[in-house]
């Protein structure tokens, strides 16, 4: 017995140490859990907006209207005030609609408070007779921040949906 003295003692020092390296892998799978979340976050955010708008050009959907949306797709729009019971043209109200839903969507992705942090950009290819079914593409790009890569990661979502120009299609 004189000779074993202490050695619980080590026992239990070992199995602390065996815990904390344990929690701390924990601990570390657990912050990058957080980030791959606010990736899908983020991915989510710019696929419901772009389906948003998708929705929008299917309801405004005459020539002109659709050649604004891709006109003003990489700027910032305008507020026709459309939704405030205005009456609006059919190219005013792709302005206002592209105007609205940029502000939504830069609200939802990260660097909302920077200027230019996320881009957009809309491409048209029109209806080619005698199909009158427009393709569109909508791609949004944006900064992700990353500790380990200086100025973050470039993230883009880019989907092309069809778009109806006349009656039947």
């Amino acid at each position: 017995m004189k000779n074993s003295r202490g050695f619980t003692l080590l026992e239990a020092l070992l199995g602390f140490l065996i815990l904390s390296i344990g929690m701390l892998g924990i601990a570390s799978l657990q912050a990058v859990s957080l980030k791959s979340g606010k990736t899908a976050v983020y991915g989510s955010v710019a696929m419901m907006k772009v389906d948003e708008l998708f929705e929008s050009m299917r309801a405004n959907n005459t020539g002109a209207a659709l050649a604004m949306y891709q006109a003003v797709g990489d700027s910032p729009g305008t507020n026709n005030l459309c939704s405030a019971g205005t009456t609006c043209s059919d190219v005013q109200l792709a302005q206002d609609d592209v105007y609205w839903w940029q502000q939504n969507l830069t609200a939802g992705m990260p660097g909302a408070a920077t200027a230019g942090a996320v881009k957009t950009s809309i491409s048209l290819i029109p209806a080619v007779a005698p199909s009158k079914m427009a393709s569109v593409t909508i791609n949004v790009s944006w900064q992700e921040r990353d500790k380990d890569k200086k100025g973050g990661v470039a993230r883009t979502y880019s989907t092309t949906s069809g778009i109806c120009t006349g009656i039947p299609c």
